[in-house]
């Protein structure tokens, strides 16, 4: 298949959104997404459903609020679509707006950067609606995956999105101020940033026989390298087969997520490697990050 033909088929894009919504509805999405505000409730049932319908027809029998709290890693709820069977016992698939646009996960054991006592803790996720949702495939089957904030009852930033969208605002308002002084007419100012990814591929077999590699994801003991970046011919250096086709099945899973990976090559060391995508705007470039 060509990539024009399965770029992006895993997310609900803003192409899928017009073919699916009502036309007043996609409407006021993405005037929230571009200017800011709130959507109805009455709109975000029409996406939910929408975006649950759609979710389904991918395989999804879950769907997730998708965060980044203090941890350093993501964390994610799973909820199936299912809902109280009717009269006769026949199950009901649901998504309401209410269910899209916030949750409340148990925060009492999330890092809470020291704002109150560990068994006080209470968080809520938030529909962002600047990062499109998309489908996963796990272990546990696919769901549906909603980008999302995570904050305190009292607004503030229990994760690393939050203080990301307010910097973000906050650089927008003033580059709109000093614009206006040049005359120049503008509502929003978007930043970009294209995070490239350096890794190690390392054989199974030899993960597997190393303790140190398995816990801490590094090496802690044992002899240097026989051979180091001395020479530093492995830089920009012919892909090997195996790795070469790592990377094309690494292409392929991200440009389904929407990820436009473009750069792939060898980095300095041995066994290092890199991936650079287009640069993109900074919120998405991050949850694609």
């Amino acid at each position: 298949m060509k990539v024009s033909e399965y770029f992006g088929e895993n997310v609900f894009s803003r192409a899928v959104m017009q073919e699916r919504l009502p036309k007043k509805v996609y409407a006021e999405v993405m005037s929230v997404v571009e200017h800011g505000g709130q959507i109805s409730m009455a709109s975000a049932d029409v996406v939910a459903k929408a975006m649950m319908e759609w979710a389904i027809e991918k395989g999804a029998t879950h769907y997730t609020h998708w965060f980044q709290p203090l941890t350093g890693v993501t964390a994610e709820k799973h909820d199936s679509f299912l809902s109280a069977p009717d009269e006769n016992g026949k199950e009901i698939l649901n998504l309401t707006g209410k269910q899209l646009i916030m949750g409340e996960p148990d925060a009492s054991s999330f890092p809470s950067g020291g704002l109150r006592s560990t068994h006080y803790a209470r968080g809520y996720t938030a529909w962002d609606m600047t990062s499109p949702a998309f489908v996963k495939e796990m272990a546990c089957g696919t769901i549906l995956c909603i980008p999302t904030v995570f904050v305190a009852y009292s607004g503030e930033a229990l994760d690393n999105k939050t203080p990301l969208l307010r910097s973000m605002q906050a650089i927008s308002d003033q580059a709109c101020k000093v614009l206006h002084l040049f005359g120049k007419d503008v509502e929003r100012v978007a930043t970009t940033v294209g995070p490239e990814q350096e890794y190690f591929l390392v054989k199974k077999e030899d993960y597997e026989a190393r303790q140190d590699l398995i816990l801490t994801g590094r090496t802690l003991f044992g002899a240097p390298s026989a051979k180091g970046q001395e020479l530093e011919e492995h830089y920009f250096g012919v892909i090997r087969p195996e790795v070469s086709a790592f990377m094309k099945e690494l292409d392929e899973e991200l440009w389904k997520l929407g990820v436009p990976a473009k750069t792939k090559h060898n980095e300095v060391a041995p066994c290092q490697h890199e991936l650079a995508p287009i640069f993109d705007t900074t919120n998405v470039a991050i949850d694609h990050n």
